[in-house]
């Protein structure tokens, strides 16, 4: 008999070798009365499906789709759903899942007729989805040697799969069938359709947008959010995308084994540069405009998106417009650490905007804006405190002013400032390549990878503590961050296609940092998974100006 210890109560049950984690949730169901359904559980700290087999004492945690493990079980399986649709009711079509996109998931669907799609194609497709799940039918998986899959996928053409699965490196690989349809993921599904109780499905931009459950309460559909300038940034990286002629993991690693990593380095950093140039000059026919020329630019975007090298490109490319950039940052105008507000668990809330002397900054931003010579304090992070060391700031008259920081959009920072004068920049890592049509990497991964290095090169957190702190970051960017995004004027994304392969150089060996037996293995199990899927690329061909190199190390900007 197998010990199997539940952690959502601390109780230890016996059970036969073999038994699944729905038979033990099963068990013990009735003491632990969840709030919301059981989707998948966490074995030993990682994400397993619920059909997965114990043959050894184990710790085990049943998660629902609150959790970022269920959350991620729950839409993967739904995609499913949603390719199975697509394939009964139009045989020969394509889909492909690409971007996170108003709370949901943007959906690029091709029929096999090229014609394009209707309302009544959406019907359609819903409803066999509806058919699908009201028939609760069953997910099953499969292992079979990778060659044996690269021949299953070759026969239906998924040639996406078989690039991805081709130059893995695995002997083994998992797939997935619902009902006669075959499909890859790289994560645990549900046991069965059944449990996709909540979801949505509507015709958006010129394909569909899958809507899912919300993760604060799943038992609603997350509220749709309305992003164009977002989508339109998502529709620039496909335009690079194809430029790069790279669609996948699949498409890098076969580039990189004919031995162009280099030339995907250097045509990356290109379109990065002329991204960074277009941003310029329009900065500087704004300036020049005879009606409320642009003076003050405004720098923000979520952690680790390279806002800072962001801002030193560009101020190199606005000095080559022949304007003068004067820089200083919202940190140096934190309140002292005493008057900071707090975060429920007594624990300082830095990233509230109430941490910001805002009464102070726009007063002086107001007075450099008038042409008056400001000292500016410079914050002390050891002391906690503002200190002034007598540095001056004065705007001359081909100069224009640049502000960086998490809040540098928020109206309560620049109020009184007139949107005439300001030119908004919302700078983020939006990943640039996914692993196949149906697996995209969420663009969070992309940023916590980056966090997680220059961390722990840093020394200033190890990769369990980084991963710890990750949940708090990403619900201030919810809060003071991502709500203020469509107001910019331009957006920037700071992702390259060959990132992946880089920093899998580096991350390996700091995520294999994080014991076992903590909470954040989980994480750091997952984030293993999905970078081993690419070839690593040594950094040595990263130029010194990347954005990169500001987690990497190696960067010619001070910082």
């Amino acid at each position: 008999m197998l010990q199997i210890r539940c952690k959502n109560n601390n109780v230890t049950k016996s059970f036969a070798e073999g038994s699944s984690l729905l038979e033990v949730y099963q068990s013990y169901a009735d003491e632990l009365q969840m709030p919301f359904s059981v989707v998948s559980a966490k074995v030993n700290n990682t994400s397993q499906g619920l059909k997965f087999r114990l043959y050894q004492n184990r710790d085990v945690e049943f998660v629902d789709a609150c959790s970022g493990s269920g959350h991620r079980v729950y839409v993967r399986s739904l995609c499913f759903v949603l390719y199975k649709a697509t394939c009964d009711v139009f045989p020969g079509s394509k889909l492909f899942i690409e971007h996170p996109i108003s709370r949901g998931y943007y959906c690029n669907f091709k029929k096999k007729d090229a014609e394009a799609l209707t309302d009544d194609d959406v019907a359609r497709i819903r409803q066999r989805m509806q058919e699908i799940i009201g028939q609760d039918m069953v997910f099953h998986r499969f292992e079979a040697t990778t060659d044996e899959a690269v021949r299953l996928f070759r026969e239906r053409n998924f040639a996406d799969k078989v690039k991805l699965i081709e130059t893995s490196g695995q002997i083994y690989t998992d797939y997935y069938m619902l009902g006669d349809t075959v499909d890859y993921y790289y994560g645990p599904l549900v046991p069965s359709a059944g449990y996709l109780k909540v979801w949505g499905l509507e015709r958006f931009q010129s394909g569909l947008l899958l809507r899912v459950p919300d993760r604060k309460n799943p038992l609603t559909l997350a509220p749709k959010m309305d992003q164009p300038r977002t989508f339109e940034m998502f529709a620039e990286k496909v335009r690079w995308d194809i430029i790069m002629r790279l669609s996948n993991a699949g498409d890098v690693n076969k580039a990189v084994l004919k031995g162009h990593g280099s030339e995907l380095i250097q045509v990356s950093e290109a379109l990065q540069e002329k991204k960074i140039v277009k941003i310029a000059e329009e900065i500087e026919k704004r300036y020049h405009a005879p009606e409320h020329p642009v003076r003050l630019v405004l720098i923000t975007g979520p952690s680790s998106s390279g806002k800072t090298t962001f801002c030193k490109r560009l101020s190199i490319q606005l000095l080559a417009c022949g304007l003068r950039p004067v820089s200083f940052s919202t940190d140096d105008y934190f309140v002292n650490r005493v008057d900071t507000p707090l975060l429920p668990d007594g624990s300082y809330d830095f990233d509230n905007i109430k941490a910001v002397d805002c009464e102070l900054f726009e007063d002086h931003l107001t007075r450099l804006m008038a042409g008056e010579r400001v000292e500016v304090p410079e914050y002390n992070f050891v002391t906690g405190k503002r200190e002034y060391n007598g540095k001056r700031l004065r705007l001359q008259n081909d100069s224009v002013l640049i502000i960086e920081g998490i809040h540098a959009l928020n109206p309560m920072l620049t109020d009184r400032i007139p949107d005439t004068l300001k030119f908004k920049v919302f700078v983020s890592a939006l990943t640039s390549i996914s692993l196949d049509d149906h697996n995209w990497i969420p663009t969070q991964d992309n940023r916590l990878l980056r966090r997680i290095i220059r961390d722990y090169n840093k020394g200033a957190f190890t990769a369990r503590e980084t991963i710890s702190q990750w949940h708090n970051v990403c619900e201030a960017e919810e809060r003071w961050i991502l709500p203020f995004q469509e107001t910019a004027d331009m957006m920037f994304n700071s992702a390259l296609n060959i990132e992946f392969a880089v920093l899998r150089t580096h991350a390996e060996m700091i995520l294999a940092t994080v014991p076992r037996n903590c909470p954040e293995y989980g994480e750091a199990h997952r984030l293993l998974k999905f970078i081993h899927y690419f070839i690593p690329v040594s950094d040595k061909e990263i130029p010194p100006t990347s954005i990169m190199r500001e987690f990497v190390g190696g960067s010619s900007f001070k910082y």
